[in-house]
C-alpha cells in the first residue's frame, strides 16, 4: 500500500495539475506512470516544491487523445501499482449517464490488479 497521496488542484488548458503529498519528513522521489487505455502516455512532469515539502504534477493531455466518447486517464504509483488519481474526459455526443466513465475507471483499475496479481504468482513460485 502506497504512502502517497495525490490531489487534483485544477485542469486547465488541457493540463491536469494535483499536488503529492507524503506523511512524514524527509525527501522521496516519487515513481509515477500514467496511462491511457493500458498505455503509458508520455510529457507530465514532476516537479519537487522543497518549501511546501510536496511535488506538483503537470499532465498535458495530448490531442490526439482527445476523441468522441469517454476518455480516462490513470496516475499510478509504479512501486506499488496503486492508483493515484484518475481524470476523465467526455467528449462528443451527450451521454445518458456517466457510467460509462465509471465502467472505463473500473476497467483501468481490474487490468492493474490482473497484472498486479499475475507478477505475484510469478514472485511466488
Amino acid at each position: 500500500m502506497t504512502d502517497l497521496t495525490l490531489t487534483k488542484t485544477r485542469m486547465t488548458a488541457g493540463v491536469w495539475e494535483g499536488v503529492l503529498t507524503r506523511p512524514g519528513t524527509g525527501s522521496f522521489q516519487p515513481a509515477l506512470a500514467v496511462s491511457h487505455q493500458n498505455v503509458q502516455i508520455d510529457g507530465w512532469t514532476v516537479t519537487e516544491d522543497a518549501a511546501a515539502g510536496n511535488w506538483l504534477m503537470r499532465v498535458p493531455v495530448p490531442a490526439e487523445l482527445i476523441a468522441d466518447g469517454v476518455q480516462t486517464f490513470v496516475i499510478s504509483d509504479t512501486r506499488s501499482d496503486e492508483t493515484l488519481a484518475s481524470f476523465s474526459l467526455l467528449a462528443g455526443e451527450a451521454l445518458a449517464e456517466d457510467i460509462r466513465a465509471e465502467m472505463d475507471l473500473l476497467r483501468a483499475e481490474l487490468d492493474m490488479l490482473k497484472r498486479a496479481f499475475r507478477r505475484h504468482c510469478v514472485e511466488t513460485a
